[in-house]
């Protein structure tokens, strides 16, 4: 049983007060799956139009101070900036002015913050996908807006229920053969590594892009730089990207990532044959203390160039 989650709780998950309090009474859970299934069910069945618009309101905008927000939450503050972290250390002071702009457009034009799911995502994506959706017809924005809380509320479901201190129980956790058990809390909701493909040439996420991951698993020392070694590469999995730019699903999921040397490569000539990369591979090391962490590689992409970063 997942002990001590008030509404306070939820309140950091998601801004809207009656999510949070449908939450507590639809509780307690015991996994974290329970609790993402009631989440989904309470935001989007539940919680009216004004619970929706006090859950934006608590984001700060993208880039801004998450202290800014009218949150009622100070974990939520430090959540949120964790989420942006990828795109403050992505960003330029020309970026930073640039998406500040957008974001009073966009606040202007449907009256609430642009809200994304900011985790593991650059200044440049944020930009290119606020670019892509202000065109959008407000009724539109409203669902996607939506959504993108529910990937947020998730993210931060993960994080309050991997926190729970079990001790705090007071005698409320089960005793089986005189042994206390705590509830199995899985430590990952995706796969340990993830990638998306970002077409800045174009300023959106490139779609239907071929991508294959694979792992180094030759007994000798890892790849050298010279040596093709492309017999020493087993397969880990394949997918393609859909119209966000983000590869399905690569590998399964494990608490614990195998350390190694990996090698994710794309289809780049196919998404565009007149380019100068038939295709890109890149190699990255997980190394045995970092087994535990995510790996998020994006591909930003033109026809002539492209860089990648390690992303969350």
């Amino acid at each position: 049983m997942a002990v001590g989650l008030g509404v306070n709780d939820f309140i950091a998950c998601c801004g809207s007060t009656k999510f949070a309090e449908q939450m507590v009474a639809d509780g307690p859970f015991d996994t974290y799956d329970k609790a993402v299934v009631a989440a989904k069910n309470i935001w989007f069945n539940k919680v009216d139009v004004h619970g929706w618009l006090e859950a934006f309101a608590a984001h700060p905008q993208i880039g801004q101070n998450p202290s800014s927000a009218a949150n009622k939450s100070s974990t939520s503050v430090q959540w949120s900036k964790g989420e942006q972290s990828t795109a403050l250390a992505t960003a330029t002071d020309s970026s930073l002015q640039e998406l500040y702009e957008w974001n009073s457009q966009y606040k202007q034009k449907f009256g609430f913050v642009f809200l994304i799911c900011a985790s593991g995502r650059s200044t440049p994506e944020i930009l290119a996908e606020l670019k892509r959706r202000f065109s959008n017809r407000p009724i539109v924005e409203f669902e996607i807006a939506a959504q993108e809380q529910m990937k947020i509320t998730e993210l931060r479901l993960q994080k309050l229920f991997s926190n729970v201190d079990v001790t705090k129980a007071e005698g409320r956790v089960t005793i089986l053969g005189g042994h206390l058990t705590a509830p199995s809390i899985p430590t990952r909701v995706r796969p340990p590594i993830t990638t998306h493909v970002l077409d800045i040439a174009r300023g959106c996420p490139a779609g239907g892009i071929e991508v294959l991951l694979e792992m180094y698993t030759s007994q000798k020392s890892g790849p050298v730089f010279g040596q093709s070694g492309d017999d020493m590469w087993t397969f880990q999995g394949s997918s393609a990207t859909d119209k966000d730019g983000r590869s399905g699903q690569l590998m399964k999921i494990v608490n614990e990532l195998t350390p190694g040397v990996y090698r994710i490569s794309f289809n780049t000539g196919k998404y565009n044959p007149d380019g100068f990369f038939p295709f890109v591979s890149i190699v990255f090391e997980v190394k045995a203390s970092q087994k535990m962490e995510h790996f998020h590689v994006p591909l930003l992409l033109s026809p002539f160039s492209f860089s990648t970063y390690r992303g969350s």
